[in-house]
């Protein structure tokens, strides 16, 4: 078997605007906007550069808050369609959801196919208000659950909400919304080692376990689904493939192409822009802690952004450490989670599979379960 394709993805910076001021947000905002030519120009590039790895294009418009230009969104759109070159496209789009007329919920309907709309959606009201200004009311969960339901949210944790995580995750799937896509912990060069979010975390990781242990049919949201036997395989990819600087062009508001989506002047200064951008993004060995893939087993499942890692230590030779315990206590509660499915029904992995994953979750247990015992 060949190894499989993964998505070209750019993204187009349709305006460095706003409409909130979220408590974790890492960006500098402004009301600079991406025009129609340059955003023409930057379609150009991206049908013409189409790497052969790819089995399709998914063009992220992004911001900011990028509905504050939807009708530059529109004519982007309309533009790319009627490209006779263009195929197997999409364009995907992550909102606050606030913005949305009647209108434009219309419009994004009768043009599902060819656009998505992504919900940002931190949990139950409270939650949502605390972290994201007050914003729930403004949204309508009707709209994204008939269009996108298994789409799912993006949920991003404070440390406001870290205590009512499972509550908001339970919350999310009540809606309707078949998967959370994303669980991320705020970006930065804030601690999430502190032994006090430990000590909140583990009775959300407990209950959570419960929870999809009662509703198996539900995709497990993204901080919870990792493929832990992994960890054990011999041959395991030293970078990780996060597409930075080969399979994840930006194209700024005025054209400038950088690296990724995190790595842009709404994050950087011009100086330290120059210095990433002398990188060789295709030396896998500039972008490998070799501490990290020499000593930490769960290094294979173990989430990371390049770009984090480069704000908070000017480089991306070393991770961002300021997660590795959170990481490793997850990891626990995913072998946890794991090994009472496997319990209840052996047949979800093949022989090899099972062999690996139960590895996995002996080693997981004798390596981390005693850093923890006294918070349990």
């Amino acid at each position: 078997m060949g190894e499989e394709k993964a998505r070209f993805s750019p993204s187009l910076c349709v305006t460095r605007n706003c409409n909130l001021n979220c408590v974790y947000c890492y960006q500098k905002h402004d009301d600079r906007r991406m025009t129609l030519e340059t955003a023409k120009k930057a379609v150009d590039w991206i049908f013409e550069n189409i790497p052969d790895y790819s089995n399709g294009v998914e063009i992220g418009l992004i911001g900011g808050e990028p509905l504050l230009e939807i009708e530059l969104i529109k004519d982007i759109v309309a533009y790319t369609r009627s490209k006779p070159q263009a195929d197997n496209y999409i364009f995907f789009a992550s909102t606050n959801g606030t913005l949305l007329t009647d209108a434009e919920k219309e419009w994004f309907s009768s043009n599902k196919d060819y656009i998505v709309l992504g919900l940002s959606l931190d949990g139950a009201r409270e939650t949502h208000n605390r972290n994201r200004c007050d914003s729930f009311d403004k949204l309508d969960l009707d709209f994204f659950l008939q269009n996108w339901r298994d789409q799912g949210v993006k949920m991003t944790l404070s440390e406001h909400s870290i205590k009512n995580l499972a509550r908001n995750i339970k919350f999310i799937h009540s809606l309707g919304f078949t998967r959370i896509g994303g669980v991320n912990f705020c970006e930065g060069n804030f601690d999430w080692n502190r032994d006090e979010y430990i000590r909140l975390l583990i009775p959300q990781l407990k209950e959570l376990v419960e929870f999809y242990l009662e509703n198996d049919t539900l995709a497990l949201d993204q901080m919870f689904d990792k493929q832990i036997g992994l960890c054990e395989t011999k041959n395991r990819e030293k970078k990780g493939w996060c597409g930075i600087g080969t399979g994840t062009p930006f194209f700024d508001v005025d054209g400038r192409r950088f690296p990724c989506s995190f790595v842009t002047p709404m994050t950087f200064t011009e100086t330290e822009l120059a210095e990433i951008m002398k990188t060789d993004f295709t030396n896998q060995e500039l972008f490998v802690d070799d501490d990290c893939f020499n000593n930490c087993y769960i290094y294979p499942i173990c989430p990371t952004c390049a770009g984090a890692n480069y704000l908070c230590n000017r480089t991306f030779k070393k991770r961002n450490k300021n997660q590795c315990k959170v990481q490793k206590l997850i990891s626990v509660f995913i072998a946890d989670l794991t090994a009472r499915r496997i319990v209840r029904n052996p047949e979800i992995y093949d022989d090899n599979q099972r062999y690996h994953t139960i590895e996995a979750i002996k080693k997981i247990r004798g390596l981390y379960l005693p850093e923890f015992r006294d918070f349990f």
